[in-house]
């Protein structure tokens, strides 16, 4: 008798074990239970993307790391780790932080900024406790891309904001962004290829394998004739900026919207931008394409507010345009209504737009029965002549769960919340400090349609920075974003960075147990 056929009877005398077993201890005469609705389980692993945050020799950069507390049932202290670690380097169960160089690659066409061989922070930024926030510095134009894993009890909304402080030069400013994950799809209204900026795009790769992306550019007119976009190589493990102005011959544009696609892999994507005049910040990328943007969080002093919009689709959009303060929402004097023709890029200017008072602003359609996607985003400036600074709102969703933004100091931090819709209650909370604190919280009630600003959570006995954290409890959706004003020497430096959802936790479908499929 060969092997063939003894595996032949052996497989069926399996079978027949099998069989026999649930038919001795199923039910007889009983259905089979309802498989029950899906539940919502902590997420075991996440990961975020960092871009390089300077070419400046004067820049000095802080990485703060924060994982929420009470995430839900994950087990195990988890870890966090950099670019660079080697799979399998940390050992099981033990918290690990190895923050080490991404290769700087310069692609076809484009320019890199610095093209140094980078050096890691000193300090690692290791998350070993949900609840406390910890920070990294470093220092000069040799700070690399990171990319960063969190796995077990410290993977549920842990969050990386990188902020960085550049005292003078071109790039003079304060640039914050909350460090993102890679994805396939990115839209960044509110970029340029104007003469006095200079707009990078960062694409970072956090995998074992190579990515491939493709860039589009769109100004008034619609697509920009480019080159050396599609089909832009991004190695394993590694970083390509590219300077936006290189990629095409037209004129330049001061207002361009970016869009960034893969066709294998996927990225980290974020612009740097720096004006010359106005100061420089991170662009984040946009909410996806929708009828209605909200864009929360514009300062009270705002100088100057300028609204870039893109329609991606095939119709045209009309927009109305609706300011949410604290005591109501208005029509900017003027600028009540936008027309975005299709694939083209608008922006307006908005002078004088919050006069004294926190806001946030919101584009909805002027006929609710031709509703046509869109993207959107602001570029703010405070400050006059030459003590300006910039930063850009991208338009946000909604915070559903929880959303989490790290770094925040006394007396530097404002929260602005939107409630739009109906009346709303949220939860915010003032962690732990970086060095020392106890967390305080506090249940806000939010009047639909206005934008409440906080600027005095903040935890007792503080040292070091702290992380918000925002939980919608009841009522209708709120918008949120976090400003930081830094101010350098009468300049007053600022960044904004809006608050989005952490997906801490996933859907996970129910199964059950069914030996029909045994029959």
């Amino acid at each position: 008798m060969n092997r063939t056929t003894l595996s032949l009877i052996a497989g069926a005398t399996a079978l027949a074990a099998v069989t026999g077993f649930a038919a001795l201890t199923a039910p007889a005469g009983t259905a089979a239970p309802e498989a029950k609705a899906t539940t919502r389980l902590p997420v075991e692993r996440a990961g975020l993307v960092c871009p390089v945050p300077s070419t400046s020799e004067v820049a000095e950069t802080v990485y703060t790391s924060y994982t929420p507390p009470g995430t839900g049932t994950s087990t195990g202290s988890g870890s966090a780790s950099g670019v660079g670690s080697a799979p399998g380097s940390g050992k099981t169960g033990q918290p690990t932080a190895r923050l080490t160089p991404a290769t700087s690659t310069t692609p076809s066409g484009g320019t890199a900024p610095g093209g140094k061989k980078s050096k890691a922070p000193q300090a690692p930024a290791t998350v070993t406790t949900p609840g406390k926030p910890v920070t990294a510095e470093a220092k000069g134009a040799v700070v690399p891309a990171l990319t960063g894993a969190a796995t077990g009890a410290l993977a549920p909304g842990w969050t990386v904001q990188q902020t960085t402080v550049v005292e003078a030069g071109g790039a003079r400013g304060l640039l914050g962004l909350t460090c993102g994950a890679p994805d396939t799809d990115f839209w960044f209204p509110a970029a340029s290829t104007a003469k006095e900026r200079q707009d990078y795009v960062h694409l970072t790769n956090p995998d074992d394998t190579a990515a491939v992306a493709d860039i589009e550019l769109y100004g008034p007119e619609g697509a920009l004739k480019s080159q050396f976009t599609e089909g832009i190589p991004v190695p394993p493990r590694s970083t390509v900026p590219v300077l936006l102005s290189t990629l095409t011959g037209e004129t330049a544009k001061p207002d361009v919207t970016v869009h960034v696609t893969t066709r294998s892999g996927r990225v980290g994507a974020a612009i740097g931008a720096a004006d010359e005049k106005l100061g420089s910040d991170w662009i984040a990328p946009a909410a996806d394409p929708a009828s209605t943007a909200v864009l929360p969080g514009i300062p009270s002093d705002a100088a100057s507010v300028r609204l870039v919009v893109f329609a991606p689709g095939d119709d045209d959009a009309d927009l109305k345009v609706q300011l949410v303060t604290a005591a109501g929402t208005i029509v900017p004097a003027g600028a009540g209504s936008l027309h975005v023709k299709s694939g083209m890029t608008a922006s307006v200017d908005l002078p004088d737009l919050t006069r004294g008072e926190p806001g946030s602003l919101v584009l909805t359609p002027s006929d609710p029965k031709k509703a046509t996607p869109i993207v959107a985003a602001l570029r703010v400036v405070r400050g006059k002549g030459a003590d300006t600074e910039v930063a850009f709102i991208p338009a946000t969703p909604a915070v559903s769960a929880r959303a989490t933004v790290a770094d925040n100091r006394a007396k530097a931090t404002t929260l602005s919340l939107t409630a739009l819709g109906a009346d709303a209650q949220v939860k915010v909370t003032a962690s732990a400090g970086s060095g020392a604190g106890t967390p305080v919280s506090r249940t806000l009630t939010l009047k639909a349609g206005t934008t409440t600003a906080v600027t005095d959570l903040v935890p007792q006995g503080l040292n070091g920075s702290y992380a918000l954290t925002v939980e919608p409890v009841s009522g209708g959706k709120v918008y949120a974003a976090r400003t930081l004003a830094v101010p350098q020497d009468g300049i007053p430096m600022f960044t904004v960075q809006t608050l989005v959802d952490d997906r801490g936790t996933v859907e996970v479908p129910s199964a059950r147990q069914d030996l029909g499929v045994l029959d």
